[in-house]
């Protein structure tokens, strides 16, 4: 199975917190899954680290290095189908505004993903999730 994980699902696994689901680990550290991050999760946490909302205790690209490397993660590129699919999806009213959650949603409809994320308004977009 190939998984997108959202920005929360790798932070949450890379760090250990008990706020990740014994399902979504489970299907994380199955070898025979390909685990992948968008770009948009990086760029999210560094946008929230320049405005205070979230801090990491190593150097941002130190930090991401091990979270992706370190746990075998693959990067899946922003590609202009990727762009153009966001395009196409509704925009319902008061649920999916934030850009990030939107393109990790339209990678993984494009790939064929399922994506690894607590978050059930994401569901709305019929993309299999993990948790």
């Amino acid at each position: 199975m190939k998984l997108l994980l959202d920005t929360h699902a790798i932070l949450w696994f890379h760090l250990g917190d008990s706020q990740l689901s014994a399902s979504a680990c489970n299907a994380i550290v199955d070898g025979t899954n390909e685990k992948w991050v968008s770009p948009a999760s990086y760029w999210d946490v560094a946008i929230k680290i320049s405005t205070g909302k979230y801090s990491i205790a190593q150097p941002f690209e130190d930090f991401w290095r091990n979270a992706i490397d370190g746990n075998a993660f693959q990067i899946l590129p922003i590609l202009p189908k990727h762009a153009a699919a966001v395009a196409g999806l509704s925009y319902p009213a008061n649920r999916h505004r934030d850009p990030f959650d939107r393109l990790i949603v339209a990678q993984a409809i494009v790939e064929g993903m399922h994506i690894v994320s607590s978050d059930a308004q994401l569901d709305v977009y019929g993309t299999p999730r993990v948790w």
